[in-house]
């Protein structure tokens, strides 16, 4: 049995909104929903309910702007990828960074820019810096 979700962890439905809010910084829930309903058939209502449910989980956060309302995204998509990448090491790696990079890997191709990168950051001794996953202006 899995845990239950967070209120703060979005589901792949409220990411797929999220990814539309950070390409664009903001949104009319029409705009989300054109750009939605291209890979998945989904209603207007539905993108419209989402997203007010995202708002009261505090995932976007909701202007007026004449007779639209305008959403953008509450938090920066590396904090939400690294909020979600800890959930994931936690509870399917226990922690070790190591085993889920070789799960990672495994099996996948890399190009020659993302070994290099890698093999730079495995080369520094200590933590790898990463920008701060709080500033809602870094993604």
């Amino acid at each position: 049995m899995t845990a239950p979700r967070r209120l703060s962890e979005p589901t792949g439905a409220e990411l797929q909104i999220l990814r539309v809010l950070w390409s664009r910084d903001e949104a009319t829930v029409r705009e989300v929903h054109e750009q939605i309903v291209r890979s998945r058939g989904v209603a207007y209502t539905t993108v419209l309910k989402q997203m007010q449910i995202m708002t009261k989980k505090g995932q976007v956060t909701r202007t007026t702007a004449g007779r639209a309302h305008v959403y953008r995204a509450a938090r920066s998509e590396r904090a939400v990828q690294g909020a979600l990448l800890d959930d994931l090491l936690e509870r399917a790696f226990g922690g070790s960074v190591g085993t889920l990079a070789m799960c990672a890997l495994q099996g996948r191709a890399l190009s020659d820019d993302d070994r290099h990168e890698l093999q730079r950051l495995l080369a520094e001794p200590g933590p790898v810096p990463v920008p701060s996953r709080e500033d809602p202006s870094d993604g």
